[in-house]
């Protein structure tokens, strides 16, 4: 009984690490910390977990987790479980990883990607006409800029659209 236990406070003290770390990162990945720290919660979560158990987990308020649980569920990184005979509402997490990239590659390009596009192009054609040293210059720059964003956004598009097998096979050849 004694491993049992040691056990499973040694698996806690791993998954509360993670799940604080996880929230870290999600902050340079333009994310707030909570909203990460509910998707790695619910991702190593064995079972889907209620807001109560979510916000008991993370000590965090309920507005706080209905808030994000709901980005989340607007993003597809975890979805809404009915379980039948009960009034509650049980959220779990896409668990696989590459489904989770694509996920995120896709609501980056249009939080991030798309609204970058559409800036360098309108600074594009607002500075097209600029005859002076520095107009040239800065229109050169604002296309070259708007060619590299707009190949990157393809790039991602491809990539995330393929099978996890091929686009792995792909990297190593392009990686040597």
């Amino acid at each position: 009984m004694k491993t049992v236990n040691a056990q499973a406070k040694k698996l806690k003290l791993a998954r509360d690490e993670f799940v604080a770390q996880w929230g870290a990162l999600g902050t340079q990945w333009g994310i707030n910390r909570t909203m990460a720290q509910i998707h790695a919660l619910l991702m190593t979560a064995p079972q889907p977990m209620t807001t109560d158990e979510v916000m008991e987990d993370l000590e965090i308020s309920r507005g706080n987790a209905h808030t994000n649980l709901k980005e989340l569920v607007a993003w597809g990184l975890i979805r809404v479980v009915v379980k039948k005979g009960e009034r509650r509402e049980y959220f779990e997490a896409e668990k696989d990883v590459w489904q989770i990239f694509t996920i995120v590659a896709r609501e980056r390009k249009r939080r991030e990607i798309e609204p970058a596009l559409a800036l360098l192009a309108k600074c594009a054609e607002e500075s097209s006409g600029i005859e002076t040293p520095e107009g040239k210059a800065f229109n050169n720059q604002i296309r070259a800029l708007e060619d590299f964003v707009g190949f990157a956004s393809k790039m991602s598009d491809r990539i995330s659209s393929m099978k996890y097998g091929f686009a792995v096979q792909m990297a190593a050849k392009l990686l040597g």
